[in-house]
Formats: C-alpha cells, sequence, structure tokens
C-alpha cells in the first residue's frame, strides 16, 4: 500500500479514549453506527509502529505511571515501507487528558540514519527541531515494533468525530525495522481496540448507543501493554541476573 495517499498532517490536538470490544459488541455496534458514520477513503489498512524507549524502559514506565504529563517517540508507517517509503517521526504528548501528536514525514531510510547515526534529514521545520530536542535528551533505541489492521470511521454530521477499530494487534522485539513487515505475536485474543477521536464532547446519541450495548472506557497502551506483560518480566530477570 502506498504511504502517501495518508494524510501529513504535522499537529494534532484531540481528545482520545479507548474501549475494549469483544467480537459480538463490535459486530452490533458495526450496525448501528453505519447509520450516522461511514468509512474514510483508506477502508481497511495496516498501521505499523516503532517505539523508542531507554535501555531501562524509563519512558513506558512513566507513562504507566500516569502523571499529568507524558510523551514517547514513535516512527510509523501505513503499510510497510521500502526505504524509499514514506515514514512518519512522531512524538506525542499526553496533558490533562488532551493528546497532542507532532510529527514529520520522512522517507523510511532519512528516518534510520536519523535516529541510528544522528544523519540530519533535509528537513527543517520547528517540530523537526522538538522532535529533535526530545532525542538528544533520552538515550532511544528502538524497542517494540507493533502492528494491527485498521478500520477508521467518521461523523455524517461532525467530520472531526472519528472513530478507529484496530485488530489482529501484534508485536515483536526483534527485526525492529519497518521495512521487515507486519510480523509479530498477536497482543488481543480476538478482541478489538476501538478509539474515538474528538475536539468537543461525545455526541449523546453516541453515548446512548455505549450504554445499550455495555460499552465502557478502558485505559490501554499498546505498548504498555506489551511492556507490562511480557518486557518487564525480562528486564527483571536481566537485572537479577547482573
Amino acid at each position: 500500500m502506498s504511504n502517501n495517499k495518508f494524510s501529513a498532517n504535522a499537529v494534532f490536538q484531540r481528545y482520545e479514549q479507548k474501549y475494549i470490544l469483544d467480537s459480538e459488541q463490535y459486530s452490533l455496534l458495526s450496525a448501528i453506527l453505519s447509520a450516522h458514520m461511514q468509512m474514510d477513503e483508506y477502508g481497511l489498512h495496516t498501521i505499523c509502529t516503532l517505539y523508542y524507549d531507554t535501555d531501562d524502559y524509563a519512558i513506558i514506565r512513566r507513562s504507566l505511571d500516569k502523571p499529568a504529563f507524558r510523551e514517547k517517540l514513535r516512527l510509523r508507517s501505513y503499510g510497510i515501507p521500502g526505504t524509499e517509503g514514506m515514514v512518519y517521526l512522531e512524538l506525542k504528548k499526553k496533558f490533562s487528558g488532551i493528546t497532542y501528536k507532532r510529527r514529520v514525514p520522512l522517507l523510511a531510510k532519512e528516518a534510520e540514519n536519523y535516529l541510528q547515526h544522528f544523519e540530519y534529514p533535509e528537513v527543517h521545520s520547528q517540530i523537526f527541531e522538538e522532535i529533535n530536542w526530545f532525542v538528544h535528551q533520552n538515550a532511544l533505541s528502538p524497542k517494540v515494533l507493533i502492528s494491527y489492521d485498521r478500520i477508521a470511521l467518521f461523523g455524517n454530521e461532525d467530520p472531526n468525530l472519528r472513530i478507529t477499530f484496530d485488530a489482529n494487534v501484534r508485536w515483536r522485539d526483534y527485526d525492529l525495522d519497518l521495512t521487515m513487515g507486519d510480523y509479530g505475536a498477536l497482543l488481543l485474543d480476538g478482541k478489538r481496540i476501538m478509539e474515538i477521536k474528538t475536539q468537543t464532547a461525545l455526541p449523546i446519541w453516541l453515548c446512548q448507543i455505549f450504554s445499550s450495548l455495555a460499552i465502557i472506557p478502558a485505559s490501554f497502551s499498546k505498548y504498555g501493554t506489551v511492556y507490562r506483560n511480557y518486557l518487564s518480566q525480562r528486564e527483571e530477570t536481566s537485572s537479577n541476573v547482573k
């Protein structure tokens, strides 16, 4: 899938809320939402995200403590990029419930040269300088690659209301290169991650639907779940050996 058809928006600011759905909830909700929302132009597509952290996973450990302010660095592609494919270097911040994303588009080889060798790409923007400051404040390296298949909807009346459904969430902590593919171990057994993205409060009709289907918010982080369920145990074992 070509990456260049996806939005290269540099800045996002919105409220985001996650939910975990079983297959029955997803089926019922999808049927109801068809009267209020429509699928975006990309249809079903795959997102691959490479997360960066310190050797002791300080960034994700701090994020799991849920401070008022937290941030993390990731490299994202839509589909599997070639070395000349487009990727997005993104700094994601969360403050008092609002998510801020600041990102720059780069060729995959440019991103690799920058993140591994500090060879600066031909990008001169305030956003890149902000990302660059964060990179240099932390000794970062790639830790986890997470991929999933996404369907995104937007509201008929309010296009800024977006709902995404992520299925087949998979992860690996080896072959940490977006160009190598989207394979990995499954993270959730048959469940989907739904995320509401909006700049305002949820509409009443959507709240009523969620209530009727017993759909409730869930605090969930893909990278955080991988760390908590798998990597923290390995880190603890490694520390004991030392």
